[in-house]
């Protein structure tokens, strides 16, 4: 089947590393990611990852102990850094060559964000896995995939969730009677205060008219067929 994009930026929430786990890393879900992602770049589409943190440490969750609300957001910045190099060794195990870039310098583990060399990774076919957000605290890792689809001018950014096969009215555990929605605009978003990604990312992504596809990433073959167009989860564009 052929790919429907050229340039995708895939967000993995650190809920979906976790698998069927509470926390920590499934050995299982990254395997089944990376086979994926390396089927995806067989078909000659260009792949970079942002990768979340929560299933290590959810910046927001200082605040319950009184912590500071940035230091809490670098510590999990450092936790997207573990889930990229746990992406990025499975990724080579499987043959596929990958760069990690992160927006805080590094440089024992990963190369320092620069926009223009990701881009060229990605034209050698490389997957780059962006790590550490966008280096600033109050900033969430979708809001690191919105600006890094922006900055290397990506076609669509795949937003795989976990347990979830798209965009509900309502939460479908608490509502069995929610309505999933095929398709939305982003300032329907904004108005009902759906929650597929933070308001501040889903801003950019209007603003830069970049679409977004939700989608259940446990099911085996949904980020090929995200990527080929094919109708799965909701999808997120223009008016």
């Amino acid at each position: 089947m052929k790919a429907a994009y050229k340039r995708i930026v895939l967000k993995l929430s650190g809920e979906a590393l976790a698998g069927n786990k509470e926390q920590g890393i499934s050995h299982e879900m990254i395997d089944l990611i990376a086979s994926e992602i390396r089927e995806v770049t067989e078909m000659g589409v260009q792949v970079a990852v942002v990768v979340g943190g929560g299933n290590i440490w959810r910046g927001q969750a200082g605040e319950a102990y009184g912590m500071d609300r940035a230091t809490s957001d670098y510590m999990g910045m450092l936790a997207t850094v573990i889930n990229s190099l746990a992406l990025q060794d499975a990724l080579e195990k499987k043959g596929v060559d990958t760069r990690i870039q992160t927006a805080i310098d590094m440089r024992e583990v990963a190369e320092p964000y620069i926009r223009r060399r990701a881009i060229r990774h990605l034209e050698k076919g490389r997957v780059v896995i962006f790590g550490a957000g966008t280096g600033n605290p109050y900033f969430s890792t979708d809001t690191t995939a919105a600006l890094r689809a922006a900055e290397i001018e990506a076609d669509v950014i795949l937003m795989a969730k976990k347990g979830t096969d798209g965009v509900y009215d309502a939460d479908p555990n608490e509502k069995p009677d929610a309505v999933k929605f095929q398709q939305l605009s982003y300032m329907e978003i904004l108005k009902r205060g759906l929650k597929v990604m933070d308001s501040t990312a889903t801003s950019l992504c209007m603003d830069n008219k970049i679409p977004i596809v939700v989608f259940d990433v446990g099911k085996k073959g949904n980020i090929r067929k995200a990527v080929c167009g094919e109708q799965i989860g909701t999808f997120v564009g223009r008016d």
